[in-house]
């Protein structure tokens, strides 16, 4: 039965692979998730052939079926409830469950080990240490996600920075280190030390991620993704269970990846995002001054210099995707497309508040993967568009990022929207974006500003080139 049950995970393991592999593309994306989910499934369900619980040890089955019906179920009438704007939410509240979930595990076994009477001596040193590791990573990616979810559900402020913060998170990286070595050498475990144990790893994870700015949350979602990866696969080893180290070893290379593509995206290195505040104050003090005005626009002149272009180039945001606007945007491309002109999408890789948040809003809405370009793809072609059309974006268009070296964003790989011919800006005020640093697109001589809710502004732009 054993052997089988390698064989099913050995085969999930590939599924996952294959799944992984299809949601690189947006074309082949949800083929990948479902691939994913079954394979889950199918894990899932081999695990109620493994040994212990063929023989019935210790196991309540009850308890294992309502776990999983109840989690299943909170997570099938969630995701289906949860509006688009609140995913990143989602997304970080998974993750840290994820590493909640691994810390728990590594808690079972090390209090196990907590008195002699129930010690079990076929662990080892090795499998002791990793179930250390896989506590302490998982309970800071636990706690970090929360408040992540918390700064992204508008439930806690951008950043927190204490005084002499970086000093205490150093102080509790060596507490969680200490008690931690005690934990993974002790034979018995002392009890003591594994409370005091959690408690200062949940703590870590808590203050690591308080003085990160909102700007940065792409980037944090991502690594928190990859840590709970790690954690789940170290107590796979745990476990002796090999889907578990397949599937995390899987999640946390991917989620490593893709943390570096994020950080790249800023030009920003990991340590930067984890120890710096960049979303907290914008830098103010940093800011060279700007010249000229905002100047405004109203819908039905917009519309006229859409409607007579030969390219138009969108740059979506989370601004579009708060006023639910990409339903309206596909519309008004349509038209524009009906009238001859060339409409394109450009998005940036940390657009949103989470990794492809707006690739999956504009999917949502039908529009054609083949519109949608990344950063390097159609930076190129604003010098020979005549409209580029900012929707909810901001940080990513900011000019700033290219010539002032004081600026928190210089070096950031900007989507060029100042080099189209004209420049539209839908914003609902004039007040900075999510980071705080204000753009200086905004006062350009080619721009625009077309105020109010996204979603109303595009309807307006719709109305106009209807009139036409």
């Amino acid at each position: 039965m054993i052997l089988v049950i390698d064989i099913v995970y050995f085969l999930t393991a590939a599924v996952f692979i294959i799944g992984l592999k299809q949601m690189s593309s947006p074309v082949t994306a949800h083929r990948g998730v479902v691939w994913a989910g079954i394979g889950m499934l199918v894990a899932t369900l081999a695990t109620f052939g493994a040994p212990d619980i063929e023989l019935g040890s210790n196991i309540n089955l009850w308890l294992i079926v309502v776990a999983i019906a109840t989690g299943s179920a909170v997570a099938w009438i969630s995701a289906k409830k949860v509006a688009m704007t609140d995913m990143p939410q989602m997304i970080a509240m998974y993750n840290g469950m994820g590493g909640g979930a691994a810390a728990a595990i590594a808690a079972v076994e090390l209090v196990k080990l907590s008195s002699p009477e129930t010690a079990n001596l076929d662990h080892g040193l090795v499998v002791q240490v990793l179930a250390v590791l896989g506590a302490v990573i998982g309970s800071v990616s636990f706690s970090g996600s929360a408040v992540a979810f918390a700064k992204l559900q508008g439930l806690m402020k951008k950043t927190l920075r204490l005084p002499a913060h970086q000093l205490i998170n150093i102080a509790l990286f060596i507490a969680v280190c200490v008690t931690g070595y005690w934990v993974a050498t002790g034979s018995p475990v002392s009890a003591e030390h594994l409370l005091w144990f959690f408690v200062l790893a949940v703590v870590l994870g808590v203050m690591v991620t308080l003085p990160i700015g909102g700007a940065d949350m792409p980037v944090v979602i991502s690594l928190f993704n990859a840590l709970t990866g790690l954690a789940v696969a170290f107590e796979g080893f745990v476990l002796d269970n090999a889907a578990m180290i397949i599937a995390g070893t899987v999640v946390g290379s991917s989620g490593t990846l893709l943390t570096q593509l994020m950080a790249k995206a800023m030009n920003r290195p990991i340590s930067n995002v984890l120890f710096s505040s960049f979303g907290s104050d914008g830098g103010a003090a940093a800011e060279e001054a700007i010249e000229g005005s905002m100047k405004e626009i109203q819908a039905n002149d917009a519309a006229i210099m859409m409607a007579y272009a030969s390219k138009v180039i969108i740059v979506p945001g989370y601004g579009m995707a708060v006023a639910q606007a990409q339903h309206k945007l596909k519309e008004m491309a349509e038209l524009l497309e009906e009238r001859g002109v060339t409409v394109k999408y450009a998005i940036h890789p940390v657009a949103g508040r989470m990794p492809g948040h707006m690739n999956v809003l504009l999917a949502e809405a039908g529009v054609d993967y083949d519109q949608i370009f990344d950063l390097d793809e159609i930076n190129a072609d604003f010098a020979t568009a005549d409209v580029a059309l900012v929707i909810g974006a901001n940080d990513v268009v900011n000019p700033v990022a290219r010539s002032n070296p004081d600026s928190p964003i210089y070096g950031m790989p900007i989507l060029n929207a100042d080099k189209a011919m004209n420049t539209i800006v839908i914003k609902r005020g004039q007040g900075s974006g999510f980071s705080g640093i204000e753009n200086h697109l905004f006062y350009a001589d080619n721009t625009r500003m077309l105020y109010g809710d996204g979603q109303k502004a595009v309807a307006g732009l719709i109305a106009g080139i209807k009139q036409l």
